[in-house]
């Protein structure tokens, strides 16, 4: 039997190779990690337009969310509308990175997807008398300084809500450029965003490299907030 020439060896395995880093890639990005553009100002200054992130989609999951995770969710339904969001690509660019995304290997830019920090998780009650007055979480009042955009109220909007179970609170960073939960609170989860909607959380800015960093859950903002009552 005549043994194969080098040239051909060589091919098929940088072949296998293509093909195996092709299944990882689209493994990690099915179960494990995914990265998203950020399209719109909505989440300054923790996250600039533009920026990349990387997402766990163990959570939620085999893992719990937590008041504090800056999570990536489809949209619900309508609150795109209010938010900026990166042009699409068109003809064969589109359809490269389409495919790219698809396997993992590009950022989503789909104007399908938001990302936005929770407040409240199912049964807290999330409240704010608006006008520069904090928001409260089941009675406390928190501390929004460690990521709230400098200058900007925690919310001119007045609420009360009680979030409903399998579902959490979101708002913005930037609260006055946010189309978050409290701009929906005629929908009918008066705002919450259900669990099953959501992707993943953030867990590294890893785009541009000068502003890379862990993310970090500020656990002091909500370190003396009570938990929700039983049954949620």
């Amino acid at each position: 039997m005549q043994a194969r020439s080098k040239p051909v060896s060589l091919g098929l395995e940088l072949g296998f190779t293509l093909l195996l880093v092709l299944v990882v890639a689209f493994v990690l990005k099915t179960f494990l990690i995914q990265s998203f553009y950020i399209p719109s100002e909505s989440m300054e200054p923790t996250l600039q337009r533009d920026d990349r992130v990387i997402v766990s989609k163990l959570a939620p999951g085999p893992l719990n969310v937590h008041r504090g995770d800056v999570i990536v969710f489809h949209d619900p339904g309508g609150w795109s509308t209010g938010e900026a969001t990166l042009p699409d690509s068109t003809g064969l660019s589109a359809w490269l990175h389409g495919v790219a995304q698809s396997l993992g290997l590009a950022p989503a830019t789909s104007e399908e997807f938001l990302i936005k920090r929770i407040i409240g998780l199912p049964g807290d009650v999330v409240a704010c008398e608006g006008s520069g007055a904090p928001v409260t979480v089941n009675g406390v009042a928190i501390d929004e300084s460690p990521y709230l955009m400098p200058g900007v109220n925690p919310s001119d909007v007045a609420f009360e809500v009680q979030v409903p179970a399998g579902a959490v609170w979101v708002m913005g960073d930037n609260r006055a450029n946010s189309y978050d939960s409290r701009y929906h609170q005629d929908q009918e989860l008066r705002g919450a965003l259900a669990l099953d909607q959501v992707v993943g959380v953030s867990k590294i800015r890893l785009w541009p490299l000068n502003r890379f960093q862990i993310m970090k859950i500020p656990a002091v903002v909500f370190a003396d907030v009570p938990a929700p009552p039983a049954g949620f």
